[in-house]
């Protein structure tokens, strides 16, 4: 049986920001991951982060994932990769599989930040090789250099679907169309606008049907949809791809949380069920934290700034800080939240972080 302070689970960016924030205070801080890199999606992310210099405007995610990893380093966070956690037991005990071998981790706190994963979309073909998530392709790409086809059709328009076809289009691959059942585009202007200008045709109110070839991929049968989103007959059409890009969504990676005896609840704008948790991101089960995707799908830099508040909010816990400073801290964390959560798609999570927050008290 190994000891720790402080087990964090999952070394995106709320994982590192967290076991960062508690390690810099002294807190013996263990970061637990399943992959064999820590840093999450931000290695994916080839593309600048924008907004205010506070939250890294002009840097692109991979840069930002090896700050952080400089900084746990210098902190003295210890990191085990490989390592799945598939167990946590009343008293903060945690059950790890690494290299074949199982092993205890007791914890004073823990802080999950398991991220989320990919939804997938059925329609007739969709298990064919050729189509894949999101977050494959940018696996494919931006990690692995390898592109999985020439001609790509992506489906959904939101800030992950339109920034994977920019990329799509700088790795040489060309986007047929990106198409979108709502019938408005998901995700920000500015996004969009790039790949416009590349002569890439947004489609909105128009969904996949169906994916049609041989072995793989070979036409993808799009359709329009009424505002019931159903099906128009006679409006399908068939484009020559060989893959088939879906981003339609994530759903937070509760599993863990729910083994633990967490709370939950049905949070649409979050991306389903989440864990009930207050403003300290302690969830309804003491001692235990939770941070980023998995406590309602939002960005990265709200995820880092999650990831701060959950472990100042730990480390506090076990009286290495004064709750005058850490209030304090944490009301600068709470800010820059706000700030984040502005616009209408910020708003409508801000609410509904809000009411999931009250739900706990």
């Amino acid at each position: 049986m190994d000891f720790t302070d402080i087990a964090v689970v999952g070394a995106g960016p709320a994982g590192l920001a967290a076991a960062i924030e508690a390690a810099k205070l002294g807190v013996d801080v263990t970061l637990i991951d399943e992959n064999r890199q820590a840093g999450g999606q931000l290695f994916k992310q080839i593309h600048k982060f924008f907004g205010s210099k506070m939250h890294m405007a002009g840097i692109r995610g991979i840069d930002i994932a090896h700050r952080l990893l400089d900084e746990s380093e210098q902190a003295g966070v210890r990191i085990m990769l490989d390592t799945v956690a598939y167990g946590i037991f009343d008293d903060n005990r945690m059950a790890l599989v690494k290299d074949d071998k199982r092993l205890f981790l007791q914890a004073k706190k823990i802080i999950l930040a398991t991220g989320a994963s990919e939804n997938a979309m059925s329609f007739p073909g969709w298990t064919r090789p050729g189509v894949m998530g999101a977050g494959a392709l940018q696996t494919m790409m931006n990690v692995n250099r390898v592109l999985p086809g020439k001609k790509m059709l992506m489906v959904g328009s939101g800030n992950v679907g339109l920034i994977v076809s920019y990329q799509a289009l700088q790795a040489g691959m060309e986007v047929v169309a990106v198409v979108e059942a709502a019938p408005r585009i998901g995700g920000y202007g500015v996004h969009a606008s790039k790949i416009r200008r590349l002569g890439v045709p947004i489609l909105t109110s128009t969904t996949v049907k169906g994916v049609l070839g041989g072995e793989s991929v070979e036409r993808a049968i799009i359709t329009r949809v009424d505002e019931n989103w159903n099906p128009v007959s006679g409006t399908e059409r068939a484009l020559e791809v060989d893959t088939v890009c879906l981003s339609v969504g994530l759903t937070p990676l509760i599993e863990l949380a729910g083994m633990a005896g967490c709370g939950f609840k049905y949070v649409s704008p979050l991306g389903g069920f989440v864990p009930i948790h207050d403003w300290n991101m302690e969830s309804n089960r003491k001692a235990l934290y939770v941070a980023g995707d998995i406590s309602g799908i939002e960005e990265a830099n709200t995820a880092l700034e999650e990831g701060r508040l959950a472990g100042l909010s730990a480390a506090e816990s076990l009286g290495v800080i004064s709750s005058s400073d850490a209030n304090s801290r944490k009301e600068e964390i709470r800010k820059r939240l706000s700030e984040l959560r502005q616009g209408p798609f910020g708003l409508m999570r801000r609410e509904s972080k809000q009411q999931l927050i009250e739900s706990c008290s």
